[in-house]
């Protein structure tokens, strides 16, 4: 018995031995397989089921070091422009400083600085007052009238030059094109910036920004001079996607512009009267409505057409035309008067103007030889005011002129 007791005993302790053994094999090989490998090849964390070597995070590292410069290389170029624009804006304000400062030296005043810049204004607003800006003046022929010369960003309008040869100037000379250029510039700092008397709404662009005006969307604009008290810009400004023309007056008195105005013009509902006096030259006429549907009927659509013919003979021609542009172009705005008498021009713009009754319009005397664009009639609306003899344009385009503009504006006491 003791001897079987002995062997039982010895057999339960190599098996617990066993048991042991298996143990720490079982251990041993969780802790190699748990344990982080060296070898190039061997797994690391990431994703289950998936082994990232060691290429795979040089390229991650690649791509971020990558990302940061390019973000890095956009914030240098966004402080480049911020200091680039802060620049600007501090010589614009040097500039308009020693400008306002070279002006109140020029009235030779030797009083105190306090005293000073108000008698500049004094005599600056003198200056405008004696000019024909808000008023005009009794001239005693029309040799007295001075002309005013029509710009835009890159070509001058002169009328001193004569038919003799092409009025215009490209590109201008250097001093005229210094002036124009700051002319514009002081335009663009009133319709940017206004002050609290100006005659216009503050409006936000497509995104809720505030609206800024820059150099291309400058129009056109006119200037004369007197001599003897200063010179008179009349600007235009308008956005590609609004209605809404902005209009700048600025004056020289020989010194600083001064703002005489800034307002805003809506021309949306302006309609224009043509009236053409007419006796024969029907073939004139055919091509005067081509011109007419491309521009009135096509692209401007505020327009009635007037025609007021002489006779009997061709009658029956203009007719036709007129309704083949109805039938074509479903166009109704239109009155053709018959009078059967002899041909007479002032007599027949006299008839088209009373055969208007529908309220307010502003009425064309034109020529069957005459070819307009729509910008003219733009022109037209703009340099017209309901209810007062503001001035007369008359800009028109000849063929047998090799398309040459002519412009001439009448001060406001003259009467066609």
């Amino acid at each position: 018995m003791p001897r079987r007791g002995l062997i039982l005993q010895t057999r339960t302790h190599w098996l617990l031995l066993g048991l042991a053994l298996l143990c720490s094999l079982i251990l041993f090989l969780y802790l190699l397989e748990c344990a982080p490998q060296t070898d190039g090849n061997a797994s690391l964390p990431g994703i289950v089921g998936e082994n990232y070597g060691k290429e795979y995070y040089q390229a991650l590292l690649q791509e971020q070091e990558e990302h940061y410069q390019t973000r890095a290389t956009s914030l240098k170029r966004q402080i480049a422009q911020l200091k680039q624009e802060l620049q600007e804006m501090s010589e614009k304000m040097r500039s308009l400083q020693e400008r306002k400062n070279v002006g109140a030296n020029g009235i030779g005043y030797q009083g105190n600085k306090e005293q000073a810049p108000s008698d500049l204004l004094e005599f600056l607003h003198s200056q405008i007052d004696k000019a024909e800006v808000s008023i005009g003046a009794k001239l005693s022929s029309e040799y007295g009238v001075i002309p005013f010369e029509s710009f835009t960003l890159m070509k001058v309008f002169q009328l001193e030059m004569g038919l003799t040869r092409h009025p215009e100037e490209k590109p201008v000379r250097k001093d005229k094109r210094d002036e124009l250029v700051e002319v514009i510039e002081a335009g663009l700092e009133v319709i940017n910036n206004p002050d609290e008397d100006d005659e216009q709404e503050d409006e936000d662009g497509p995104l809720g920004e505030k609206l800024v005006f820059n150099e291309n969307d400058f129009i056109e604009g006119y200037y004369r001079t007197e001599r003897d008290k200063g010179t008179l810009y009349e600007l235009f400004f308008k956005k590609a996607d609004l209605m809404e023309y902005r209009h700048v007056t600025l004056f020289r008195p020989f010194g600083p512009l001064m703002k005489v105005k800034s307002e805003m013009i809506d021309i949306t509902r302006s309609v224009i009267n043509i009236i053409v006096p007419l006796a024969e030259r029907t073939e004139a006429f055919a091509q005067f409505m081509q011109n007419f549907r491309d521009v009135c009927i096509h692209q401007d659509k505020r327009i009635h057409l007037t025609v007021v013919y002489f006779g009997k003979e061709g009658l029956s021609k203009v007719k036709s035309i007129l309704e083949s542009v109805t039938s074509e172009s479903n166009f109704h705005n239109y009155t053709l008067v018959s009078l059967n008498e002899e041909f007479n021009r002032g007599r027949g713009l006299n008839v088209g103007a009373r055969a208007w009754d529908k309220g307010e319009v502003l009425m064309f005397f034109c020529d069957v030889d005459i070819y307009f664009s729509a910008e003219f009639l733009n022109s037209c609306r703009l340099n017209a005011e309901p209810g007062s003899q503001k001035g007369f344009w008359l800009l028109a385009r000849f063929w047998l002129w090799n398309d040459l503009s002519i412009s001439i504006r009448f001060p406001d006491h003259w009467w066609i």
